[in-house]
């Protein structure tokens, strides 16, 4: 296939882009600099300019665009940042895919479509929730209508990725190999992950199979609380985990997104990918956490 992928820079598009050159598959890549390698095509999405000819002959779109959700205070500017870098790419190529005739738009979205579910199992047929984050991946979703009477669209609901750099395992690796690894709040909140691999995998299996359409959680089979997430990286790391950080103390540092992304969870299910036959390389969180640790 011809795949043009936006968002290639980030955690999962690097991956992505290696896995389908490796399996064969012809990929360009939308930069929003200035082009500088053969396979790079500039767009400007506020513009909505893309340049001309990338999408010509093209089997499929992957747009993984969007700014981090965890990298900022959630200002009421920080959540027009979120919010406007992911709809407007995810229109202005829903726009284009219709224009140029590709069958295939796959789109990215996150695991907060769900809000806080407590402890009730989450599948793609689980409604949206309230709350910050859940609008933003209803509106993000949303997006991608202007192609669906035209074209196969899948949203992924991404969740937390384990991966040996980035994702959330990077980000708290450190704190683990330094004694200060411990519980989020009571630690009764489902953490719903996949590994890296996983998730690149899981993007290409929905590109390659034509049945695969609409909301797809991009999720392991075994979402985990985050006490049992928290002992699991420790046991990987043989570091003990004996510290609580209180509910109270993560609201006052992150305000709205501790309690929305830190304190909140969903308990998902891929329901979708496991309906179409995908298989898992690590299933169960502890073999995910050992590979990124290189154990």
């Amino acid at each position: 296939m011809r795949v043009v992928v936006a968002g290639s820079s980030g955690l999962i598009g690097t991956s992505l882009v290696a896995a389908l050159r490796g399996a064969g598959h012809e990929v360009v890549r939308l930069v929003r600099r200035r082009p500088a390698a053969p396979d790079e095509r500039g767009w400007d999405p506020p513009a909505a300019r893309i340049d001309a000819g990338c999408l010509d002959g093209a089997d499929a779109v992957v747009n993984l665009c969007g700014a981090g959700v965890a990298d900022k205070r959630w200002t009421d500017a920080r959540k027009q940042v979120l919010l406007d870098s992911r709809t407007v790419p995810t229109e202005v190529l829903a726009a284009a895919v219709v224009e140029h005739g590709v069958p295939v738009l796959v789109n990215a979205s996150a695991i907060g479509y769900y809000g806080d579910t407590g402890d009730e199992l989450v599948t793609e047929d689980t409604p949206s929730g309230t709350g910050f984050l859940a609008d933003l991946c209803r509106q993000w979703e949303a997006a991608t209508a202007p192609a669906e009477a035209a074209a196969r669209v899948v949203t992924l609901r991404t969740g937390l990725v384990i991966s040996p750099s980035g994702g959330l395992f990077g980000a708290i690796r450190p704190l683990f190999t330094f004694f200060l690894g411990g519980r989020l709040g009571d630690g009764r909140q489902y953490m719903p992950w996949i590994s890296l691999d996983d998730a690149v995998s899981a993007i290409r299996f929905v590109l390659e199979h034509d049945d695969v359409r609409g909301p797809v959680n991009l999720t392991a089979p075994s979402p985990v609380t985050n006490a049992e997430f928290t002992r699991t990286v420790g046991h990987a790391l043989h570091r003990p985990t004996p510290w609580v950080v209180p509910g109270f103390v993560l609201r006052a540092v992150l305000g709205q997104l501790a309690e929305e992304g830190v304190l909140a969870g969903q308990r998902a299910v891929p329901r979708v990918l496991d309906r179409h036959g995908f298989t898992f390389l690590h299933p169960a969180l502890g073999a995910a956490v050992a590979a990124a640790a290189g154990r």
